[in-house]
């Protein structure tokens, strides 16, 4: 896919953004991850910083305190498959609601994502004439941070249907690319457990990468 000038397109209005803040949060003691404070703020406030400029659009997909999360004026989705059924069943509920040629899947527990994560997927997507564009820091793949082309939402909706709910079985199945970030690793920290919460609190950093 390119412009109408021919060049590339930009991810500012190419890509929809759904920030996952649906699960269970078993490891935090159940907590709703999006609304954990982290350097004085709710989580998702730090991710929400991270996406500004990046891309045309963002949603957040929660189960949970919806009207709480409605307050950042962004359209908030639930899971259309029950049962907290993982970060696949919030892609697939986006799908539902936008009109972008891509999609981005954003976790909430990620809150220091680089500024221009959005463009490198999109670039290496295309360069690759790949499917889907999945993070991977230079020493392991990122799942819950991914690119996906629009025409996939049949092939995740079948996926779902089958009862089958891991990412990278779903995206095994297509042409996918993995994209270096290997200069800021530190960027995909994701906390999912007190201890890992209380060491970034501890250093005082949740702002967003370069």
């Amino acid at each position: 896919m390119t412009s109408a000038a021919g060049n590339p397109p930009s991810a500012r209005t190419a890509i929809t953004a759904v920030i996952l803040a649906g699960g269970r949060g078993q490891r935090l003691g159940g907590a709703d991850k999006g609304l954990v404070p982290i350097a004085g703020r709710p989580m998702i406030e730090h991710v929400l910083d991270a996406l500004a400029d990046q891309v045309a659009q963002v949603m957040i997909s929660a189960n949970r305190n919806r009207e709480r999360y409605a307050q950042y004026g962004l359209q908030v989705i639930a899971d259309g498959v029950p049962g907290f059924a993982g970060p696949l069943a919030g892609l697939h509920a986006a799908w539902s609601h936008v009109h972008s040629p891509y999609l981005m899947m954003v976790a909430c527990d990620t809150p220091r994502i680089p500024r221009d994560m959005a463009q490198r997927l999109l670039d290496a997507l295309l360069r690759e004439q790949s499917d889907v564009a999945l993070v991977h820091d230079g020493q392991r793949s990122h799942p819950t941070l991914l690119l996906a082309d629009a025409r996939l939402h049949s092939s995740l909706d079948a996926f779902l249907g089958s009862g089958r709910r891991k990412i990278d079985a779903w995206t095994a199945g297509h042409r996918e690319v993995l994209v270096d970030f290997s200069d800021c690793p530190e960027a995909f920290t994701n906390i999912n457990t007190p201890e890992e919460l209380e060491e970034m609190a501890y250093r005082g950093d949740a702002s967003p990468g370069a």
